[in-house]
């Protein structure tokens, strides 16, 4: 048995894709690429070894199918339950994400308590992290994300997989909130003020500690006054001057509260 590949939290792009082609070129030629390792019985040491060869040479798809044939085989050995690891780390590193979560779910609800369960757990957040697209897109997968990587730092907390889910948290978090920043501000642009409203108020209240906050105070200082509340607005700029004396989105509440509210005081 050998210990479980460390996981880079971004994968191989052009070696990966490079080798993938040459397979895949291969694979068209023999008339496609499981079939070669379907129904061919073989001891599991000769298996597992040949799935591990191939994942060194880059044919990830390659190597993945001959782990999952490991477990398919011979279903009750020690190597079955690291195949099924491997397995999910070949897709990983395939970006075939779908399949990696699939594999190391599949892994965890056989072997819940095993001694590898932290690294399936890390590398369900990791496949889920790698599909975060930009917030010009629906953010379903980065919720995902954001619920497996805090799974990690709440069931590993002193793991070095907790650690780097922890850092990519906070990451997440400023893209989620990057989102609703733009709907908010979508909703401005629409006159849509307490719409908007309540797009700012959830960056202020559940992402304040990401680099959206002071502009959330901003848009909210603003609306406000567009609503012809006032005394909030004053409110929100200063928790804003309070927080964040020396940013440009204070100086802007400042200029508009002495505008349109100077004297107001906050509620």
């Amino acid at each position: 048995m050998t210990t479980l590949p460390r996981i880079s939290a971004k994968p191989v792009l052009a070696a990966v894709m490079a080798a993938s082609t040459v397979f895949l070129a291969g694979c068209a030629g023999r008339g496609g690429g499981d079939e070669d390792v379907a129904y061919v019985a073989r001891d599991v040491e000769t298996l597992y070894t040949e799935a591990k060869t191939q994942l060194s040479r880059g044919r990830t798809k390659l190597a993945a199918a001959l782990f999952d044939e490991v477990e398919r085989q011979h279903p009750y050995s020690p190597w079955a339950r690291r195949a099924q690891l491997m397995s999910a780390f070949s897709y990983y590193v395939a970006q075939d994400y779908n399949k990696s979560i699939q594999s190391a779910q599949r892994f965890l609800s056989i072997h819940p308590g095993n001694k590898d369960a932290p690294y399936a757990y890390y590398l369900i957040a990791l496949s889920y992290y790698e599909q975060i697209s930009d917030v010009q897109r629906d953010q379903k997968v980065t919720e995902q994300a954001r619920t497996a990587l805090r799974e990690v730092s709440r069931r590993f907390p002193n793991s070095e997989y907790a650690a780097d889910a922890r850092l990519k948290l906070d990451l997440v978090n400023d893209h989620l909130a990057g989102k609703e920043m733009e709907i908010g501000r979508y909703y401005q642009k629409s006159g849509k003020w307490l719409a908007a409203q309540l797009r700012f108020q959830n960056v202020v209240e559940n992402f304040q500690t990401t680099s959206h906050a002071p502009e959330a105070l901003y848009r909210l200082t603003e609306s406000s006054l567009s609503l012809g509340l006032k005394e909030e607005a004053v409110k929100f700029a200063s928790v804003l001057g309070a927080n964040y004396p020396g940013s440009e989105w204070y100086d802007k509440a400042y200029d508009l509260i002495q505008k349109h509210a100077q004297g107001v005081t906050a509620t």
